[in-house]
C-alpha cells in the first residue's frame, strides 16, 4: 500500500467511483483537467486498507498528473485510475480480467475526455483487456501493434534528469564514482539501476521484495533496508517505489546532496520541499522526472515522430529540470514551486481551450 498522503484540493472535473458489475472491485477513474487536451494517466491495480483510500489516491495522481503533462509540453489533461483491491485480496486470472473489462467501462463512459494506459500493478496485456470495451487506452501490447511497456521511456528521462541533478548538486553529470541510492527496483528503478552500474556509479539498493536482492547481487550494488535508505551517505538518492516516503523525519535523516526519483508524490507532505531545500538538499520534482512514460505513450499514440524522435524529446526532460533549477534559483523558491509555476503557465495559456473528442 501506500503511505498515507493528505488530498489535494478538490479541483477535478469529474470523478467516476463505481462497483465493478463484474469484478465487486473498486473502480475510480479521476479526471483532474482537460484544459490542454483530453486526460492521459495510468491505471493502478493495488491494494488499500478501505476504498477511500484507493479513491484517495485516485484523486492525488490525477492532480500530479496535470503537473506532469503540462510541464512536459504535452497538449493532454490529467487523468488517474486505481482498481483497488481489499488487503488480502489475491486475484485469479477470471477475475483479473473482470476488472479490467469493468475499468474499461468506467473509462469510456467519460466519452474519450481520459484515456488510460499501464500503470504500477497493470501490465500492456491488461491494457488490452481494456481495450475490449473502449477505444480510450494508449501502451497496448508491441505484438498488437501498440506501444508496448513505457518504463524504458520512463527510465531513460529518469537518468537525465539524474545526469541534471548532479550537475548542479556536485558540479558534474558523470554518474562513475558518485554515490547512488535507488529505494525501489521495479520496471523503471531496475532499468536504471542497471544503466548506472554500467556507468560505475556507487550503488546502494532496496526494495520491499526481498528477491529483488538478486539484482542488487548482479549489478554488484550494496544492499541495505528499505527502513535504512535514507541513512546510506549518497550523492543523490532516489525513490522508485512507494508515494509518501519522505516524511518529516526520513527527510531531517536524510543523508544525501541531492533527491531525484520516478515515485510519484514522494513527498509525505509539500512542505518537505521547504524542509529540504532548509536542509541544502537539492530536489527534483517528480512530476517532472518521471514523465517520460507519459510523453512517449502520447507522441506515439498521435504518431508525432518517429520512436527515435520521440526518445529524443524524452531525453529533453533534463534540460526541463535544469530550466527548473534555474528559475527557482532566480525567483527564490524551491524546485517544487518552479515546477508548479512552469506548469501553471502552460494551463493558464490553455484556459477555456474545451478538449477535442
Amino acid at each position: 500500500m501506500t503511505n498515507a498522503l493528505p488530498l489535494p484540493e478538490f479541483t477535478h472535473e469529474r470523478v467516476e467511483v463505481i462497483t465493478g458489475r463484474r469484478s465487486g472491485l473498486l473502480v475510480a477513474v479521476a479526471l483532474h483537467s482537460s484544459v490542454l487536451g483530453p486526460a492521459l494517466g495510468g491505471a493502478r491495480l493495488w491494494t488499500y486498507p478501505s476504498w477511500t483510500d484507493a479513491l484517495g489516491d485516485a484523486l492525488r495522481l490525477s492532480a500530479a498528473m496535470t503537473l506532469k503533462n503540462a510541464a512536459a509540453g504535452l497538449d493532454a489533461g490529467g487523468g488517474k485510475s486505481v482498481i483497488g483491491l481489499p488487503e488480502g485480496t489475491v486475484l485469479d486470472p477470471d477475475r483479473r480480467r473482470a476488472a479490467f473489462l469493468d475499468l474499461g467501462d468506467a473509462v469510456d463512459s467519460l466519452g474519450g475526455l481520459y484515456r488510460t494506459a499501464e500503470d504500477v500493478g497493470s501490465t500492456t496485456d491488461d491494457m488490452l483487456v481494456v481495450s475490449e470495451r473502449t477505444p480510450h487506452v494508449v501502451g497496448l501490447p508491441d505484438a498488437v501493434g501498440g506501444s508496448g511497456e513505457p518504463a524504458g521511456p520512463t527510465s531513460l528521462g529518469v537518468y537525465a534528469s539524474l545526469v541534471a541533478t548532479l550537475e548542479r548538486a556536485v558540479g558534474t553529470g558523470d554518474v562513475a564514482g558518485r554515490r547512488i541510492t535507488i529505494a525501489g527496483l521495479g520496471q523503471v528503478g531496475g532499468r536504471l539501476a542497471e544503466r548506472l552500474a554500467a556507468e560505475n556509479a556507487v550503488l546502494t539498493v532496496t526494495d520491499v521484495n526481498p528477491a529483488k536482492r538478486a539484482l542488487a547481487v548482479e549489478l554488484g550494488a550494496a544492499w541495505v533496508e528499505p527502513s535504512e535508505a535514507h541513512l546510506i551517505p549518497a550523492d543523490v538518492f532516489v525513490p522508485a517505489g512507494i508515494g509518501g516516503v519522505l516524511t518529516d523525519e526520513v527527510i531531517d535523516a536524510l543523508d544525501a546532496r541531492a533527491v531525484c526519483g520516478p515515485a510519484n508524490n514522494p513527498l509525505a507532505d509539500r512542505s518537505g520541499a521547504d524542509r529540504l531545500a532548509a536542509r541544502g538538499i537539492l530536489y527534483a520534482p517528480d512530476f517532472v522526472v518521471n514523465a517520460g512514460g507519459v510523453i512517449y505513450l502520447d507522441l506515439v499514440a498521435k504518431e508525432r515522430g518517429s520512436i527515435d524522435e520521440i526518445m529524443a524529446r524524452v531525453a529533453e526532460i533534463g534540460d526541463t529540470v535544469r530550466r527548473v533549477f534555474d528559475e527557482a534559483a532566480t525567483r527564490g523558491v524551491t524546485p517544487l514551486a518552479a515546477a508548479e509555476g512552469l506548469a501553471a503557465e502552460r494551463l493558464a495559456a490553455g484556459t477555456g481551450r474545451a478538449a477535442l473528442v
